[in-house]
């Protein structure tokens, strides 16, 4: 029997968690069985989608249970196989973050639609596949190519554009030719799109009028919107988008924690006369473009071309601290923890 500590949901949050949500855990886990392996996680995610799925409704992801372990991507490394696809040493990608220790079942697809994966970390190092490798990466190239289609010399603009996802968009958009805007929540996430990522321009949302944030950063107005927030940003993006153009719904974290409906956009029309397109998707829609993204993104991040970040809390226990942070902005690029 191996010990393990692992997070379950205490309690299904009203409005926005708090660490009461959360609850610690020892547990002893069996041996692995025939076909499956004992992996010790070594990094977890935790990511705005969970949210989501702390309430009990349907969805396109099943909802946490209260009582019972949160799931999510980690990288662990095998120290037990019954399985001959697997040997003791290997790195691994799966779904059952969260937690120390995971007995898992062999392969089975990809660790964005489930399983576990051998990870190659001569492309980059482990955690990189829980980012820009990883769910989030995918997210970002597939909303953009697939839903956003940008053409070169077309402006693209994306909210949370430090974040783990917005930070990928905009630098793919800009290896496509275009040109690149960003909004964020701080002047030093600011800076950072600026001079660190290659934006063309950036400001940050709390502070100053919208509308004219956008002229100003946009002045040819926005073809392509990649949405993450929601709210306000939306009813600004959608005055300043051209004709024909395409916005790829990722998320709207603005409104993950209301307790009541928000008001939707009051300028909902401009999708008739600029005959806008408005397209929400998940990332698991593309899990078939795994090969394709792996090859382009590990080519870019070789070649200097796409740079990312990752904001890392240490240990289990930290794990609600590194999810909730994420609502106030804490991270920079992709929020990990790290368990060992």
């Amino acid at each position: 029997m191996t010990k393990s500590r692992q997070i379950v949901l205490a309690a299904r949050p009203v409005g926005r968690p708090t660490h009461d949500t959360f609850r610690l855990e020892t547990v002893e886990l069996r041996d692995p069985g025939e076909g499956q392996l004992l992996v010790r996680n070594l990094w977890m995610s935790v990511d705005p989608y969970m949210r989501g799925r702390m309430y009990d409704r349907p969805s396109y992801v099943p909802a946490f249970q209260v009582g019972k372990p949160l799931e999510g991507g980690a990288i662990g490394q095998v120290v037990c196989s019954r399985n001959a696809a697997f040997a003791e040493g290997d790195l691994v990608s799966h779904s059952a973050g969260w937690r120390e220790y995971a007995v898992l079942d062999g392969p089975g697809g990809n660790a964005v639609s489930g399983g576990a994966v051998k990870i190659d970390t001569s492309l980059a190092p482990a955690p990189a596949y829980l980012g820009v490798l990883g769910m989030p990466g995918l997210t970002a190239y597939a909303g953009l190519l697939v839903h956003g289609r940008p053409k070169a010399g077309e402006t693209v603009f994306v909210s949370a554009a430090s974040g783990a996802v917005g930070s990928v968009v905009g630098q793919i958009a800009k290896i496509q030719g275009c040109y690149v805007a960003g909004s964020a929540g701080s002047q030093e996430k600011v800076d950072h799109l600026k001079h660190s990522l290659g934006f063309d321009a950036a400001f940050n949302y709390k502070t100053g009028d919208l509308d004219a944030e956008l002229r100003k950063a946009c002045p040819k107005g926005i073809d392509v919107y990649f949405e993450n927030v929601g709210g306000p940003q939306l009813q600004a993006v959608l005055t300043a988008m051209n004709p024909f153009g395409r916005i790829a719904v990722c998320g709207m974290i603005a409104q993950y924690n209301a307790t009541t409906p928000p008001a939707g956009p009051n300028n909902l029309i401009y999708v008739i006369p600029k005959r806008l397109s408005i397209r929400g998707f998940v990332v698991t829609d593309h899990s078939d473009l795994m090969p394709e993204f792996t090859r382009d993104m590990a080519g870019w991040i070789k070649s200097g071309r796409l740079k990312y970040q990752e904001t890392v809390h240490e240990g289990i226990e930290s794990a609600p601290a590194a999810f909730l942070g994420l609502f106030d902005g804490e991270n920079n690029g992709k929020m990990l923890v790290r368990l060992a």
